[in-house]
This record gives C-alpha cells, sequence and structure tokens, in this order.
C-alpha cells in the first residue's frame, strides 16, 4: 500500500514542502531514500519505542520510504511524526483519508511525547501556500504557528493524540492567536527610559535622528561616559514594528530557536549586542546546519557592537555588505542561503587604549603611535558605511547631580514616528523602502536635492574633509531626516550642517593624533646634530700596476655613535689617484630626533653625496 503525507525542510528562513511516500510490502526491511541525516535515519528507533509504548507495534513488513525532492537534504528531527503517521497509515494501522489534507512535523521522544521543533512559523506558511487545510505540531509551537491566517493549526502532546485525530476518535482543539492582543501587550512592555540619562543633549539629538531615518551611528568617548546606556535605550524610541516586519522578524528567530514559549509573536525591535570575541560565522551566519547570524537576528532593530576596535578585523570586514545590500547570502559547498540583514548598526569605542585621549581632566598614558593604532582598527570602507559619528564628552558633576528628569522615551519616540510617517508616505510607491537610510541614488536624486546655498556648503565640505560619493549620499540622507524632524519640505543649509558635524569624527581624530614633523625640518635639524659627533676617514691600500684596488670609508663615532655594520661599512673600486673621502651615513641617537621619528638615509655614493650638498649649502657636509 502506497500512502502520502507532507512535511517541511527549513531552507534559511523559508520552508519547503516535502512529500514523503511510504510503500509497505512483504518483507522485514526498512529502507529510508531521499537524501537523509544521520538524524532523520535515527528516526526509525524512536518511532519503534514511541509506538510500542502507545500500544501501536511496529509493522512487520518491508517498508520503503522515500522523502521528495530527493535533492533537498533532510537534517534535524522534526520528520519524526509524519513519517511514524505514514509507515502505520501504509501498513493498515490508521485511517489515511485525513493524510493529504495535512502537514506533520515535530520530534519524538521515547514515550511518544512530541518535542517542540524550530521554524514553525516558516511551516505554516509553506503548509498555506501549499493549500492544505491543516497542519500537525507540537502543542508548544502551537500559538507560534497560529499566527498564520487561513490554516487550521492543531497542537498536540505525544502521538496516541495524533493517531486518535486521524482515526476520528478524538478531536483536537484548533489554535487561535490575536495578534491584535499581542500587539497591544508587547507595546505595554516598557524598557530603559532616555529619562534616566543625565545631560549628553547633543549624543540624544544624535540618536533622535539615526532613530528618525534609520541610519547607522558610532559614538566615541572616554569610558563611563553614558556610550552603552544610551545605545541600550535606542530601541524605545524606534517606531513600532508592522505586522510585515514582525512576521519577518519572528521567521528569524523562529528558524534560530530563539522564541520563548509565550512569545509566539515578536512585536518588540530586537536588540543584539554580541561580545567582542564572536566568530566570523557567528557573526554571519551558517554553519554544518545553516543558522542565521547576529546580522540577522537583528533585523529589525539594534545591532550594538560595544568596543569597537576590540572586534576581530575579519568580523568587522564582512559587516560591509550587509550595511550595503540589507541582506546576506551565506554560499558553501553544499548549500547557499540568503538571510535578511535589515538592522541599525550602532557601535561605540573609546578615543585611544587607556580611553582618556583628548579628556578635560584626566591625563592620556598613550603615546601617539598607540591612538593611531588602535584608531586604525576600524577600516576606512566600514566607516563609510557608518552615517553619523558622534563625540561624547565627560559629564560634569553639576550635571549629574541634577535630580530633574529628562526628556523621557515617550516624548522622543513620537517625534520620531511623525518623521517615520512623512517617509512612508513619500516611499509609498516603492516596496522595500520605508526609511531615509534606504533611500536608492534615483530617491535622492529627486527627495533629497539641496538648494544653491546648500550646495556650495556641501562642495566645501568634500573638499575640506576629502569625503567620498557615498559619504555624499549619507550627509544628504542625513539631513533629509533632520528636515523631516522639523517638517520642512526642503532641505535647507542649516540641516545640511548638522548632517557634516556628524561625519568624519574619526578620521580628524586619527590626522590629530599624530605628529609628524616636515621632512625638510628634520633633515637640517639631524645635519645640525650630527656635525660634532661622526668623521669621516679614509685608507688607501697601494697596488700594483693595471691592477684593482680597494679603499674603505666608515664613519668613526665620538660621543654616543655606534661602529657602521652592514651598509654602514661599504667598499668602492677604482684608480689610486681617484681616491677622495666620502661622507657615509651616521647613526643618531633617536631621542635627538624631534618627533622621534624615522629616517632613513641615502646610501654613500658620489653623486648622492654631491646632490646632498647643492641642497643643503647652508648645512655643510661635516667633515
Amino acid at each position: 500500500m502506497l500512502v502520502k503525507t507532507f512535511g517541511a525542510a527549513v531552507q534559511g528562513i523559508d520552508a519547503t514542502p516535502v512529500t514523503i511516500e511510504v510503500n509497505s510490502s512483504r518483507g522485514i526491511r526498512f529502507f529510508l531514500v531521499g537524501l537523509p541525516d544521520s538524524a532523520v535515519r535515527e528516526s526509525h528507533e524512536r518511532i519503534v519505542s514511541a509506538l510500542q509504548v502507545n500500544g501501536y507495534p511496529f509493522p512487520a513488513c518491508q517498508l520503503v520510504v522515500n522523502m521528495a525532492p530527493a535533492d533537498i537534504r533532510k537534517e534535524g528531527s522534526a520528520y519524526d511524526l509524519p513519517l511514524a503517521a505514514g509507515i502505520l497509515a501504509a501498513a493498515g494501522g490508521i485511517r489515511s483519508d485525513r493524510l493529504p489534507h495535512l502537514m506533520l512535523t515535530g520530534e519524538l521522544g521515547l514515550d511518544g511525547s512530541l518535542q517542540p521543533v524550530r521554524g514553525a512559523l516558516p511551516i505554516a506558511l509553506a503548509a498555506r501556500r501549499q493549500g492544505l487545510e491543516g497542519l500537525i505540531l507540537p502543542r508548544r509551537n502551537a500559538c507560534e504557528a497560529a499566527v498564520v491566517e487561513g490554516i487550521d493549526i492543531y497542537g498536540a502532546d505525544n502521538i496516541g493524540q495524533v493517531i486518535r485525530f486521524l482515526n476520528g476518535e478524538e478531536d483536537l482543539p484548533v489554535t487561535h492567536t490575536d495578534i491584535r492582543e499581542i500587539f497591544a501587550r508587547g507595546q505595554e512592555t516598557a524598557g530603559p527610559d532616555f529619562a534616566d540619562v543625565k545631560g549628553q543633549e547633543s549624543v540624544k539629538r544624535a540618536l533622535e535622528v539615526a532613530a528618525a531615518g534609520g541610519h547607522n551611528i558610532l559614538m566615541i568617548g572616554p569610558p563611563g561616559s553614558g556610550k552603552s546606556m544610551m545605545a541600550r535605550r535606542l530601541p524605545g524610541i524606534l517606531p513600532p514594528l508592522t505586522l510585515e516586519e514582525s512576521l519577518e522578524t519572528t521567521k528569524i528567530h523562529s528558524v534560530a530557536g530563539t522564541l520563548g514559549k509565550d512569545t509566539p509573536l515578536i512585536t518588540v525591535r530586537p536588540f543584539r549586542s554580541p561580545h567582542h570575541t564572536i566568530s566570523q560565522v557567528a557573526m554571519t551566519g551558517g554553519g554544518a546546519s545553516p543558522q542565521p547570524g547576529e546580522v540577522s537576528l537583528a533585523t529589525g532593530g539594534v545591532l550594538f557592537l560595544d568596543e569597537l576596535p576590540e572586534f576581530s578585523r575579519s568580523v568587522l570586514e564582512v559587516l560591509r555588505q550587509p550595511l550595503e545590500d540589507r541582506h546576506i547570502t551565506v554560499s558553501r559547498a553544499r548549500y547557499t542561503v540568503d538571510y535578511p540583514a535589515g538592522f541599525m548598526l550602532v557601535a561605540s569605542m573609546n578615543p585611544c587604549p587607556c580611553g582618556y585621549h583628548n579628556h578635560p581632566t584626566r591625563p592620556c598614558v598613550c603615546t601617539p603611535g598607540q591612538v593611531q593604532r588602535y584608531l586604525s582598527r576600524i577600516s576606512g570602507p566600514l566607516l563609510d558605511r557608518i552615517d553619523m559619528q558622534v563625540e561624547i564628552t565627560p559629564l560634569p558633576f553639576e550635571k549629574m547631580s541634577d535630580a530633574r528628569p529628562s526628556e523621557p522615551s515617550a516624548v522622543i519616540r513620537e517625534r520620531v514616528v511623525r518623521a517615520r510617517r512623512l517617509q512612508e508616505e513619500r516611499f509609498a510607491a516603492h516596496p522595500g523602502i520605508h526609511c531615509n537610510a534606504r533611500m536608492t541614488s534615483r530617491l535622492l536624486a529627486r527627495y533629497a536635492r539641496p538648494d544653491e546655498a546648500g550646495l556650495r556648503l556641501l562642495q566645501t565640505a568634500m573638499e575640506r574633509l576629502s569625503l567620498s560619493a557615498r559619504a555624499y549620499d549619507r550627509i544628504l540622507k542625513v539631513a533629509r531626516t533632520i528636515a523631516d524632524l522639523e517638517g520642512s519640505p526642503s532641505i535647507l543649509p542649516s540641516h545640511l550642517a548638522e548632517a557634516i558635524g556628524y561625519r568624519g569624527r574619526l578620521g580628524r581624530m586619527i590626522r590629530h593624533s599624530t605628529c609628524r614633523p616636515s621632512k625638510k625640518r628634520i633633515v637640517r635639524e639631524v645635519w645640525r646634530a650630527c656635525s660634532s659627533l661622526c668623521v669621516t676617514m679614509t685608507m688607501v691600500r697601494p697596488s700594483s700596476r693595471f691592477s684593482r684596488w680597494r679603499i674603505s670609508i666608515t664613519s668613526a663615532p665620538i660621543r654616543e655613535s655606534r661602529l657602521p655594520v652592514g651598509s654602514s661599512a661599504s667598499r668602492i673600486s677604482g684608480l689610486p689617484m681617484m681616491a677622495r673621502a666620502m661622507a657615509t651615513r651616521w647613526h643618531c641617537p633617536p631621542e635627538s630626533w624631534p618627533g622621534k621619528c624615522r629616517m632613513r638615509w641615502l646610501s654613500p655614493t658620489r653623486s648622492s653625496t654631491s646632490c646632498a650638498r647643492r641642497r643643503r649649502s647652508d648645512d655643510p657636509v661635516p667633515r
């Protein structure tokens, strides 16, 4: 007897229907084909034990099970329930008239209990697309799957209930979920409030602009200035999730297995804060069994990277493509999956290793080279993709001791929601774009065109700050958001000035952290310093006629010089009558050099020496 039932294979954040065909014949063998993995092959032992414990003997016949399509690898234990139902129906143990209209999924315990599975929401969506009437799954996954309308969701506790339901002996209750009630309950959940933050009005303004337009932001400041505190309060001023965004975010967390038992639908913006020791795979997703990474789990919300320079360089560089495309494609030898990555990047960092560079009261113990190396851990292409950079100053005592509450998050959120409504109306005819940060170049030319005064201001900023074309677009996007917050239909020069002020802070800090004196000044001062330290000695060794001879030129130390080694001791061949003294390179203590910058002198040749004499006529060569 041939029986068909339906399961589902989760690929990425979507599910593909899998047809399970079971054929029974004479014999005692069991065959399972259709590219199953080891977990699916182990289902045979779980099914045998579950049926025996519940009073249903395993069929004593030859069974051939095919899982189609065969080119999709079947992974996980969620196929236990549809395999058990198909085997019993093929052997005549249960009725098979309901199986073609249902999809089944669930892991079986040895006692027949149904264990929860990952990806219940995408499986329910796949069942509805397939045109099936219902879905049977573990009861703990029923509320999550009941979010999908147009299909009956049956939650069961063990396989005995499922068998009796298929035989018509017992009815399983249909699970219903009130989405509106869930959304209302989720909005009542209070998180950290900006009213707890003292002072830092400029940083709050920058975070408000970032929330209104969905822009990426980097906060730079000393330890204890409130960077992490304000970042964790950012989701509280973001606009509420729409139903479409909520379903997409819930699908991702359902596949990852991070949904709570009492959380059938995610109604608040996610906030992900991975540790700086995170690996590249954990950030982007993938693995032996593909799972979404942090960039996908933060979709619709905030990805907070605290102490940005401490992250691995490879981990930071993989963020470049998701920040631009809003999705990430994980390609491996056996699979290729696509995950959404529509997150808002919020990062924080110290200005130097000790954290007190440019601090008004505390001295910095880092050298200029250490500061430069620390700031240079963040590459230029990644910084170019961060729309806003804001510097945080330490809070004075008067602000910290002020007992008056600051502006609450609810008030800031009203302004953000008002600006987002303008953007949704503006981009209503462009699907997939609902905020200014996602505008394309064509939309920028249409909705973010400044006037002549603004263009002159922007041109000056581009020339002085050496900004790229990507920075030009992102300045216009931020200026458009500032104009939306003020309700202005056009971008004014004041909006552009504020947007330019949020650009290039870290680059200017890198340039100011290094003190490089001019090369010309270093050369002259080194000549003066070395004139009394070294002398040139010439030794001529006679030789026979028509033979070559060697002349050794060395630099003899006087006070602090050391004996020449390597290229400092050279040998020149020539005629005896042409022998003359020549200057060689010297060793100078680095402590006597201004700025402690290294400098490499030219090799001692006749041409280089004569050229150096002409260039330095005012500073004669030491003799």
